[in-house]
């Protein structure tokens, strides 16, 4: 049983970021706390080091006065280290029992699996959570909430002494959070409880300490009853824009409106109506779980919306596939680069052209000269640093994997462009790169939707801002009017129980 950890001096640096810079703060066992900052601030960051997935470049952590450096997740478990990441670590072709037990399945005398125990053991952890499936259910018929409850009983069994959890109630229903907060309770006494959230609510019901980061460093450390949530948002915000932002080259002639989506329902959206105009850049701003991505993504027809219309130049869209929303003029780039947006093991040409393969076909085959005029062309608009269009995407770095994704939807001429975290493990050259092309290309009367949560870039970018919480739009604001301050408070709103 641990009593206290402590953080000296972090420091973590990725090309072009500085993550983490001398972070210190100490935090032990019997009190709750929390981690707090804007996305990017350095937490998630933090627990990666902890738990061996990072190495720091510098400072140390300890654990009861012992410096400790942990090379993989392995040794931090058997440390009796375990972090809950936001990004499930099931495997989905398992049982629940087998993913809780999975380094301590128990065998019998011939050293074969004991199913009886093994499903005896999980369902007494189940039963604790009170969550109702059983431990012989396979992990992929479970909802993504259940599943996030299997990952917290995973790292529950292994009784650890030292337990992070990086936003782990994003995905829970509010019966779920009740459980594991009663968990938490129990737990505080026997453990060191990490715990990262933009929930202002859960923060003062759950936690003892907060500590608070902004740009990845450690900005105050507080007794939870004695700071208020004002004090903690302003604490979270502030930072200087930059020149980067004021020497943008933006459009000024904003033009009608193109766009509009009508109360959309789906997964995690609610009543969501916003329009777009023509050369306007509307950013999206909001936490995990806000429902930002699945909006997008019922539009463009990848998930299905379960209520509500869109209409673009006045013409109610039938979407309901992909395809449909590519030949109506609209585009999507998507969140996650790597697994939905590239072709890793594709050149670069191939995956500019992959949208204009039916317009450049001749006789049944790729004419290919049109081909290389497709890709050439959007090499050269994006200025996309590549040494041959031939180059596998996957080779280059990601600012130039993003601008092919650019590259790819501008060959089709789009009315509406969506950018879904357009940014995301970019180095700062390439974001202000990034930058430029959305402006660029809302002076060609694009309407872009630009997601984002990096606060700062949403208000140094977009024209207009909507904020979203819980699948609901809580607010919008023009740019001039826009703060981070505003745009933190309303992205919390229905945290807070404040929801307008």
């Amino acid at each position: 049983m641990s009593d206290i950890l402590e953080f000296r001096g972090i420091t973590k640096a990725f090309p072009g970021v500085l993550a983490l810079d001398r972070v210190s703060f100490t935090a032990r066992r019997g009190e709750v706390t929390a981690l707090v900052g804007e996305n990017g601030a350095g937490k998630s960051t933090l627990l990666k080091i902890l738990n061996g997935d990072y190495q720091h470049d510098s400072g140390d952590y300890l654990i009861d006065g012992n410096e400790k450096l942990f090379r993989d997740p392995r040794e931090a478990i058997q440390a009796g280290v375990s972090v809950i990441y936001q990004e499930r670590q099931v495997i989905p072709y398992l049982t629940v029992a087998e993913n809780i037990f999975m380094e301590d399945i128990p065998v019998d005398k011939f050293a074969l699996v004991n199913f009886g125990e093994l499903n005896r053991k999980a369902q007494g952890i189940i039963d604790e959570f009170k969550l109702p499936f059983s431990a012989a259910a396979k992990v992929r018929d479970l909802s993504v909430a259940f599943q996030q409850m299997v990952e917290i009983m995973k790292a529950y069994r292994r009784h650890p002494s030292i337990i992070a959890f990086d936003e782990p109630t994003a995905s829970l229903s509010d019966a779920e959070i009740e459980s594991l907060f009663e968990i938490i309770k129990r737990l505080k006494n026997e453990m060191i409880i990490l715990y990262v959230s933009h929930r202002m609510k859960e923060i003062f019901r759950i936690t003892d300490q907060v500590v608070i980061m902004k740009d990845g460093r450690f900005i105050k450390q507080a007794a939870t009853n004695s700071i208020s949530e004002d004090e903690i948002i302003r604490s979270m915000v502030g930072r200087d824009l930059g020149d980067i932002f004021h020497s943008l080259d933006r459009n000024d002639k904003v033009g009608e409106v193109i766009f509009r989506a009508e109360n959309l329902e789906a997964d995690n959206v609610k009543n969501v109506s916003f329009e777009v105009r023509a050369g306007e850049i509307v950013g999206f701003a909001g936490l995990v779980g806000a429902g930002r991505t699945e909006t997008m993504r019922a539009i463009f027809g990848a998930d299905k919306k379960t209520g509500g219309r869109v209409f673009l130049d006045g013409t109610e869209l039938d979407i309901k596939f992909p395809e449909d929303a590519i030949a109506k003029g609209l585009a999507l780039c998507p969140e996650d680069r790597k697994e939905q947006g590239i072709f890793a093991i594709r050149a670069v040409k191939d995956n500019i052209s992959v949208v204009k393969l039916r317009s450049i076909l001749k006789y049944g085959f790729i004419n290919k000269t049109a081909e290389l005029e497709v890709a050439r062309d959007g090499v050269a608009r994006l200025n996309i640093r590549t040494p041959s269009i031939d180059k596998l995407i996957g080779e280059l770095s990601g600012g130039n994997q993003q601008k092919t994704i650019f590259a790819r939807w501008l060959a089709v001429n789009p009315r509406i462009l969506i950018l879904d975290e357009p940014t995301k493990g970019i180095d700062v050259g390439s974001k202000s790169e990034i930058y430029r092309i959305i402006c660029d290309l809302a002076k060609q009367g694009i309407g872009i939707v630009f997601i984002s949560s990096e606060l700062p870039e949403i208000l140094g970018v977009c024209d207009r801002i909507v904020v979203m919480c819980q699948g609901r739009i809580t607010g919008e604001f023009k740019r001039e009017e826009a703060t981070e301050h505003k745009v933190l408070t309303l992205a919390m709103a229905d945290m807070l129980g404040d929801a307008k």
